[in-house]
């Protein structure tokens, strides 16, 4: 049995600090959107999307044209220009687009062009390269139930970016699950399950209420030799009422991807032990962690975790002695947040964290404290 170390919580000296204050933001992620070498934050605040220039933090409108309130975003170089651009999704009516860098210091607003409008319910996005073509691709969701102009319900999908992005009138989109992930699909994790070096897609879902949460879960989708083909999916853990949050790592370093998982809506963060997918908690009665990092906070090599609870208001990192035994490490208290990212923020070489609060109003990033 995989034991759970230190029992005493305890403060490491990490400092927030506030890059915005005000309204309800859902998300936020970071980049260098303005070529001076420091990261930068975009960040949507009820319905406007704006981004905040380092050092200062300097405030710019980039999207506030009909005040969509999104859900989650995702950054990357879309148009292959040399600077990252900007994604966001809207969960219902369903909408995912992109604004464009214009590149040089910070103006809006940003060009705004579709990405896709028939998923209904992403409540997610995620990059990563799934067709091996060295490019990054989207992942998205179509969460919500058939309905009305719901083409695509219970599904998760993937995007390639057209050859012209700017002038392209949707981006191609593949369904990866189609209509085999119930249960209001949230967040995803994106990484080789099983060993045949192509990257698979895992999810959770909170369970909804039609089916009495019956259909909540964690799963992950086995990615074909053509990823535009049917992927084949495996249950890690249902029912799982409260499901939000999986990613795949070697977490006890025996060469095989585990899942770190956390229950957003309902409580507790744990890890999934392969091949039998045995669950072993690393902080069970923490309330609503509705975000995830995995990632090496502390440079030792192995993988951490972390999460932002906005039950709880409570943000914590979860160091791994490399064999599964993590010890709980407090970051800060009274903070919520609704996204969750792992950036090197003051360029000092380890990951900070970035928290868009939604029940503190504020967007923070907090100092990791390694030296």
């Amino acid at each position: 049995m995989i034991a759970l170390l230190a029992a005493t919580l305890f403060q490491e000296g990490w400092k927030v600090h506030e890059v915005a204050r005000g309204g309800q933001p859902l998300t936020a992620v970071a980049a260098d959107y303005t070529g001076d070498g420091r990261p930068d934050v975009i960040a949507d605040v009820d319905g406007t999307v704006r981004l905040y220039a380092a050092p200062g933090w300097k405030e710019t409108v980039l999207h506030d044209a009909e005040k969509i309130r999104l859900i989650h975003s995702e950054t990357f170089d879309v148009d292959g220009d040399g600077d990252p651009d900007w994604i966001g999704a809207r969960y219902s009516p369903g909408l995912l687009f992109w604004l464009e860098n214009p590149g040089g210091e910070a103006k809006g607003p940003w060009a705004r062009r579709l990405v896709d409008d028939r998923l209904h319910g992403s409540h997610a996005l995620l990059k990563g390269d799934v067709d091996g073509d060295g490019r990054p691709d989207l992942i998205a969701g179509s969460g919500l139930p058939a309905g009305p102009n719901r083409p695509y319900p219970n599904s998760l999908a993937w995007l390639r970016v057209p050859a012209d992005p700017r002038k392209a009138e949707r981006w191609e989109r593949h369904l990866l699950a189609a209509g085999d992930s119930p249960g209001l699909n949230h967040y995803f994790g994106f990484g080789d399950v099983n060993g045949d070096g192509r990257p698979d897609v895992a999810a959770g879902a909170k369970g909804s209420p039609e089916a009495d949460r019956r259909d909540a879960e964690f799963a992950w989708w086995e990615a074909p030799a053509d990823p535009t083909r049917p992927w084949k999916k495996h249950v890690v853990a249902a029912p799982a009422p409260g499901a939000t949050c999986i990613q795949q790592a070697d977490v006890n370093g025996d060469g095989r991807a585990d899942f770190l998982a956390s229950f957003g809506h309902e409580k507790g963060v744990l890890w999934y032990e392969a091949p039998s997918w045995t669950p072993r908690w690393i902080h069970e009665d923490l309330k609503e962690p509705h975000t995830l990092v995995v990632a090496d906070l502390d440079g030792d090599g192995d993988v951490d975790a972390a999460t932002c609870a906005f039950g709880a208001r409570e943000a914590w990192w979860y160091e791994n002695d490399g064999k599964g035994n993590f010890a709980r490490r407090l970051v800060a208290r009274g903070q919520s947040a609704y996204d969750l990212r792992a950036a090197d923020m003051d360029g000092d070489g380890d990951l900070d964290l970035l928290v868009a609060g939604r029940d503190s109003g504020n967007v923070v990033w907090c100092e990791n404290p390694r030296r």
